[in-house]
């Protein structure tokens, strides 16, 4: 789903509110000013709204705004990233902080172990790459394998949504910040950056990966609602509708707010401690509200193709949700987006279920569906790593790719509902990668969450623990 404004709602430990279908799309302001540019044959002439100052293309000193339209006819397209919109003067220096991305690749079932581990045996650089990997062989210098990396013992399918946390959702009141995912905790840290905080997406699966800080698991959108979301226009009335809530919303925190100052005064040390926690939450609900309403207005993206059909099968909607992944990251309309994807019947001719076939039994005929359907996910995730390579990123420079973290993975490290060796992969996101990473497996294991830990690093957050994490994991570095 794109980010519930409701979902950081404080909530008591003993019930957690559920998803709500009627949840609104998070819309993030990032300037505080409107900028579309008008193109007509003739000149280009880029219009503040505020009406601070409007200028003509023959200023060529000033930098063309990041979030730049071209207007006309009715329709607005957004501009790609463009070194116009970084300063002429200063066009080699990059910002102070650079542009990070995050996607998490994941399915529900774990993996046929035989044909995705590298051979324990084969640490470093010189690991023969795996059957189920061969697709990623073109990238195997831009990405990173795993042994003996997993989140303890999390109980079969039960690990599954511990995957970007490392911690069970039941046990989450024992962490400062509960059941947080990775995507999740990037998005509080992108803020108003973007207009999707973050989205959460499936494809013939359940996605069961995303956490907020509150322990609401975030819903999933299917590759039509992702297209739509991302690119067509909301008509007037739900505009309206929209901007009625966030109205609604406001007047019930401003009379929290008030009543709340009178409780304080009531309250011993330790619940005043306790209170504040919650009027924490409610300040950041209050300022989320804040930063969607300027997005109802602003036009999205119009996309150089038409909507995707949704239903040709297993490869070609996952073929299709990567390619609206790396159109979300080129148009910058989120940074951190999760993906789970499953197997339908009939797909490459097989018959049967992808949880059936993940209990294997040794049978060759699951095992051989089994590898089909994971090569897949391996060709779609080289796909992705194709298109962001080949997209120039004016705003760090290098690629998107550099600045772009792809994690795939799964919570639950085998069909037979092991939760010990998860499969992991890491690429991309200025790591340095081509290397087989291998672990202890005996008492000394290390954690995943030290690599959760330094995905959060590197994408700029300034935190030394995040879940079960003991550190940042070790023979991993980034730039």
């Amino acid at each position: 789903m794109l980010n519930a404004p409701m979902d950081h709602l404080p909530r008591r430990d003993s019930a957690r509110r559920p998803p709500r279908a009627d949840d609104g799309c998070d819309r993030r302001l990032i300037f505080k000013m409107e900028v579309i540019v008008k193109a007509t044959a003739d000149f280009a002439k880029i219009v503040v709204v505020d009406g601070a100052r409007s200028f003509t293309d023959h200023d060529m000193h000033t930098p063309l705004p990041r979030r730049s339209f071209l207007q006309g006819a009715g329709i607005a397209i957004a501009l790609p990233m463009l070194e116009a919109m970084t300063p002429a003067a200063n066009a080699a220096v990059r910002p102070a902080r650079p542009v990070k991305r995050f996607v998490c690749l994941s399915n529900n079932y774990g993996v046929y172990r035989d044909g995705f581990f590298a051979r324990s045996d084969q640490a470093g650089a010189g690991y023969e790459m795996p059957e189920t990997l061969r697709p990623l062989a073109k990238h195997r210098r831009d990405l990173t394998l795993f042994s003996n990396l997993d989140h303890g013992n999390t109980i079969g399918h039960q690990g599954v949504p511990v995957l970007l946390s490392g911690v069970r959702p039941h046990l989450a009141a024992h962490y400062p910040e509960g059941n947080l995912s990775v995507d999740q905790r990037i998005a509080e840290h992108e803020g108003a950056a973007t207009r999707f905080p973050s989205m959460t997406l499936k494809v013939n699966e359940s996605n069961f990966v995303s956490f907020t800080r509150t322990g609401v698991q975030v819903p999933a959108i299917d590759l039509r609602t992702m297209y739509r979301a991302l690119f067509l226009a909301d008509p007037a009335d739900k505009k309206a509708t929209a901007a009625e809530r966030l109205k609604r919303q406001n007047s019930i925190l401003d009379v929290v707010m008030e009543q709340a100052k009178g409780v304080d005064k009531q309250l011993g040390k330790r619940d005043q401690r306790k209170f504040a926690e919650y009027l924490e939450a409610v300040r950041r609900l209050e300022k989320k509200i804040e930063q969607q309403q300027p997005w109802l207005d602003k036009p999205k993206p119009n996309p150089e193709r038409a909507e995707p059909p949704q239903g040709k099968g297993t490869e070609a909607d996952l073929r299709a949700m990567v390619e609206l992944i790396a159109l979300a990251i080129q148009t910058d309309s989120t940074r951190a987006i999760t993906l789970s994807s499953g197997f339908a019947n009939g797909d490459f001719g097989l018959q049967g279920g992808y949880h059936g076939f993940s209990h294997h039994g040794e049978r060759e005929s699951h095992i051989a569906a089994l590898k089909l359907i994971e090569r897949n996910k391996m060709t779609q995730m080289a796909h992705l790593m194709d298109l962001l390579k080949a997209q120039e990123d004016v705003v760090n420079g290098g690629s998107l790719l550099d600045h772009t973290t792809i994690l795939w993975g799964c919570g639950m490290a085998t069909g037979p509902h092991s939760t010990k060796n998860l499969p992991l992969i890491l690429a991309g996101g200025g790591f340095k990668h081509g290397q087989h990473q291998v672990y202890p497996e005996d008492a000394n294991r290390v954690p995943a969450a030290n690599l959760l830990l330094s995905i959060l690093q590197n994408h700029g957050l300034k935190i030394d623990r995040f879940g079960t994490s003991t550190g940042t994991l070790s023979q991993l570095e980034w730039s």
